[in-house]
Order: structure tokens, then sequence, then C-alpha cells
């Protein structure tokens, strides 16, 4: 919610702050989101709600508008620049990613000359961002933003991993094969009973 706000002030000034149904839309758009949601009405006023309570949201109404706009107030309430601004929305909108990912993707919110420039941007907000331990198979360390509370270690599973989904799927797809196999079994069976009558 946080980052569709702060996304959309950096890339479409004119429409911000953003109505409820433009945020709404914000949070579900297809592109630059990782993973997709899928939020309702009711979950982005949840959130707004959250956001007010920790001082990071304005409300404007009136001067020609007939329904209430939404802004952030994390700028003035961090003290950050459109440098970090830009590498950290990023992250909240794709979750961590490496350097170069991230030089690739803000450049549409700010300009970064090359990798050192970002690498100095993280490096002076180690209270926002953090960098993670390589996975196996990683050659590039990965980064993730501290807003919601420290990033799982590597192998820890806080909901429901894809390792462990396919593994749930691969389980319910041998049962399903046994219990085919078990019905043609006895379709052959009842096949050869009824082929017998006619001999």
């Amino acid at each position: 919610m946080l980052s569709a706000l702060l996304e959309k002030e950096i890339t479409t000034p004119e429409y911000y702050p953003l109505s409820l149904n433009a945020l709404v839309n914000a949070c579900n758009q297809k592109s630059n989101r990782e993973p997709m949601v899928n939020f309702d009405q009711s979950t982005v006023e949840e959130a707004l709600q959250r956001l007010r309570v920790k001082g990071l949201l304005i409300t404007t109404t009136g001067a020609g508008s007939r329904v209430p706009r939404y802004g952030h107030r994390i700028t003035e309430k961090l003290n950050l620049g459109r440098r970090e601004l830009a590498v950290l929305c990023e992250l909240m909108l794709r979750g961590p990613q490496t350097l170069g990912e991230l030089r690739t993707r803000a450049e549409r919110m700010h300009p970064f000359d090359d990798l050192a420039e970002v690498a100095s941007v993280i490096e002076r907000q180690p209270e926002l961002i953090a960098k993670l331990a390589l996975r196996p198979g990683e050659k590039e360390a990965r980064y993730a933003h501290l807003l919601s509370g420290p990033p799982a270690p590597a192998g820890v599973v806080e909901l429901e991993s894809p390792a462990q989904t396919r593994v749930d799927r691969i389980g319910a797809l041998e049962a399903e094969m046994v219990q085919l196999r078990s019905e043609l079994e006895d379709l052959k069976q009842e096949f050869a009973r009824f082929r017998r009558q006619f001999e």
C-alpha cells in the first residue's frame, strides 16, 4: 500500500494523491509487482487505517475533489531523498533484489549512474535495507527492505514455500494416480467378465 502511494507520487505526480479507487488499482496492477495481489476495497481501507495510526498517511479532501485522496508521509517520517525512495519503493514493490535489478527497475523513478551508486544508497540505510545471505546457486547478493520487520533467514518458511507447495502437489498427484490405477484395474476386470458372457 505504502509502496503503491510512493510509486504513483514519483511516476504519475499529476494523479497524486490517489482516490481509494485509484489506490486499489495501483495495488492490483499487473506490472512492477511481485507478488501480484488482488486486494478488495475493504482490505485497502484497513491498510490505510494502519498507515494512519503509524503517521505514514495523509488524507486530503475538498478543493474541487469530491472524494478523499490519500498520500504517504514516508519522506517526512524517515527523511529520505529521491534516490533512497526509489530503491526502497522498488524493494517494497518487488521484494528482494540484486543491485543490478534495483538499478534497472528503479530507473523509472530515479536514474542511477552505476551499481556503486545503488550500493552507496543501500549502505547509508542499514536500518531500512538489509543484505540477505546467499542461497544455494546464487552468485549475487540480494537486498530486502526492513519496513515490515527483518527478512526470514534462508531456508525458513513463513507461510507456504514453493518447495512445500510442490511436495504437496506431488503427494496429491501420487494419491490420485493410485486411485486411478485401482479404478482402471476394476474396469478391466469388469470388462473381462462382460466379455466372457458373449464367448
